[in-house]
């Protein structure tokens, strides 16, 4: 197949390019950088069955002249709060322009469109762990409003193109994921904590850490997501961890894996921040028979070792 992937120089879509290259497609992969790395595809370049465009899909993309493509992947858009915080509008346009845009190609071509769409879509639950019916509980005007309502417009435009124009479609809910090739200045939790405790720095966590996390190990992630490609589902599918962790017990699992002693020092609760997240993965198990198998200290060992490269230590 032809495919292509929106975002693919960041984390997850550095990871998919590789399983979608390794199954024999032709992936062509489009980023603007400015959250992806040019490092995380390098040593993709000289794939002969991949290719890269520097370009931001939210301007449109009849300038790439790109041919007919059998799918289209949109994993584009700055994931994290500090993040989508530090560029609101271009994660507001990337959640609706780039999505429509895309959405076009995908309807002129007959195209599958997969659409990675997210955990944040639940806003502050009140419903626990969070099934795909529950509609959420998003403050519209809030901060993180940039993040999650651009993700729930997606959601809504991808659907109405199936509806409208029958366009085979997929919508994955990421819930936490994490691996090799996070930014270790992107702000979320396990590079901030993996980071600060192998440098020596005190651990930083806000409120008292009773919050809760899933954390689901890229591996594992990508195995889920190339599951649901390969169905006809064409409704909202949670991808995640179940295995629920507060954010203190999160912070003495990396300093025990890292074998420090860092002081853990409490900041101020962030805007909207969610006080519980765990995804209902129901459908994944009978659906697409999947569910994680990488256990948080494993995965967090494999990650803590690819930060110590980036660090230098």
């Amino acid at each position: 197949m032809k495919i292509l992937l929106t975002g693919g120089a960041g984390f997850i879509g550095s990871h998919l390019a590789e399983a979608l290259l390794a199954e024999g497609n032709e992936v062509i992969c489009v980023d603007n950088l400015i959250t992806g790395r040019m490092a995380n595809i390098a040593h993709l370049l000289n794939e002969k069955n991949f290719r890269f465009y520097e370009w931001d899909v939210s301007e449109g993309i009849q300038s790439l002249g790109l041919e007919r493509v059998d799918a289209i992947f949109h994993f584009a858009s700055p994931a994290s709060p500090k993040d989508y915080f530090r560029y609101p509008i271009e994660t507001m346009r990337v959640g609706s322009f780039a999505t429509y845009h895309l959405l076009e190609l995908a309807r002129k071509n007959n195209s599958l469109f997969f659409f990675a769409s997210t955990s944040e879509v639940y806003g502050d639950p009140l419903s626990h762990p969070q099934k795909e019916e529950y509609w959420g509980n998003v403050n519209p005007v809030g901060k993180r409003a940039v993040y999650d309502e651009a993700k729930r417009f997606s959601e809504a435009m991808v659907m109405t193109y199936h509806r409208q124009y029958q366009i085979p479609i997929r919508i994955a809910r990421i819930f936490n994921t994490y691996g090799p090739r996070m930014r270790i200045d992107d702000g979320r939790v396990v590079p901030n904590l993996i980071t600060q405790a192998l440098k020596g720095e005190p651990l930083t966590i806000y409120g008292e850490g009773k919050q809760t996390r899933s954390f689901c190990f890229i591996t594992d992630m990508i195995e889920g997501l190339l599951r649901l490609f390969r169905t006809e589902i064409f409704q909202p599918i949670n991808l995640g961890n179940p295995e629920e962790f507060t954010i203190l017990e999160f912070a003495h699992l990396v300093l025990k894996l890292t074998g420090r002693d860092n002081p853990i020092v409490h900041l101020p609760l962030l805007p909207d921040d969610p006080e519980r997240r765990k995804p209902d993965i129901t459908k994944a198990k009978n659906l697409l028979g999947w569910e994680p198998k990488v256990k948080l200290p494993e995965g967090l060992k494999r990650t803590i070792e690819w930060f110590k490269k980036e660090l230098g230590l």
